[in-house]
Formats: C-alpha cells, structure tokens, sequence
C-alpha cells in the first residue's frame, strides 16, 4: 500500500520528489494564467494586491526545475484564516507558515502520493512588499549570461542534492542574493509599493 503524503518522513517525501531539471515549458506562462485567474476570482475583494509569475520558470529559455511559483501579496489587514480557507478549497495545500521574522506561507499543488503530477505550483503568500525575488526574475529575464551561470550552478547542485531540496535551496542563496541586490540597485524601487497599491493583474 502507497502511504498518504501525510504519512511520509522528510526522507520519504524527498525520495519521491526529487530535484528535476528540465528544458524551459512554453506553457509555463499560460499554466501560469490559468492559476492566476483562479485566485483572481476567488479573491475578488481587494485581498490581494499584487501576483506575479516568479522563479525560473518565469524566465524564457532557462532550464529550471517544472515548478510555477506563484507570489500572492496581499494586504496587510487581511485576514489569515479566511485567505487560508479559500487557498485549501481551490486544493492547494499548505506545506509552510511562518511570521517571524515575517510573514509567509507557502502552498503547493500537483504532488500525489505517486509522484509529480503534469502541472506543479508553488504558491508564496506575503504581504506586500519589495520583494527580491521580483528582481532576481528580471535581472535573469536582461542577463542571459547570468541566467547561464545560473543553469550550470543549479546543474551541479542537482547532481549533489538530488534527493535534499532543503540543502539544494540553501547552496543557491549566495548567488541569489548578490544578483538580487544588484539588480536593486539597477532597477531602482521599481516594485516598491506606493499607499496606493499597483495591481500587477
């Protein structure tokens, strides 16, 4: 019998997910849209304030790992437990939620008990705010050569931490955050949000 999810040791759930890195999706950015509309939809009230296409896989031509991530800012008198609520009924489930240093979650979908399935998301939830990862895509969306370096690193990372996402994030951080803040530095405050909210959809 195939254990639940719920069931599995860390070592399990990493066995059965493995790092993959795969040639870039031409349907990544409408997988994308077709999420992005759902949330839209469901969160229709003013509750978020800005979505946006993140990571690698927003990045046109780059060998990423086949995971959407999606971030959700929102605004910050929501209300946690209702957002919560609704994410869990449009089947995204809640791997993640921190509120120190400050606040985040984190859902997926498309993770079975047998493995990967077509469509994998990654759903980050924040409040708004100037977040680096919006930078970090654009930078690599302007700097193939960066973007390159950025393959052969997480190539060989891959062949390290296959089966340990924990330590496969972590070996990348160096070079996300020193191009992250460079692309800050070259793009201004281009998403800094003003009293007004910009809606990003």
């Amino acid at each position: 019998m195939v254990k639940d999810l719920s069931d599995m040791t860390l070592e399990e759930l990493w066995e059965l997910f493995p790092i993959i890195l795969k040639e870039y999706n031409t349907e990544y950015p409408r997988w994308y849209e077709i999420e992005k509309e759902k949330l839209v939809e469901k969160f229709h009230d003013g509750t978020i304030v800005r979505i946006s296409h993140i990571g690698s896989t927003a990045v046109p031509g780059i060998i990423s790992k086949p995971t959407i991530d999606i971030l959700m800012e929102i605004s910050p008198d929501s209300d946690i437990s209702r957002i919560t609520d609704k994410l869990v009924s449009l089947q995204w489930g809640l791997m993640n939620f921190s509120e120190k240093p400050v606040f985040k979650q984190a859902y997926n979908k498309g993770y079975s008990k047998y493995g990967f399935e077509e469509k994998v998301y990654h759903l980050h939830v924040r409040y708004a705010d100037n977040w680096s990862e919006l930078y970090f895509r654009d930078y690599l969306i302007d700097h193939p050569d960066v973007a390159k370096e950025y393959v052969d690193l997480k190539m060989r990372l891959k062949d390290k931490f296959e089966h340990d996402r924990d330590a496969y994030t972590d070996a990348k951080d160096e070079f996300v955050g020193k191009y992250s803040e460079i692309a800050k530095m070259q793009y201004g405050e281009r998403y800094r949000m003003n009293t007004v909210y910009n809606f990003d959809y």
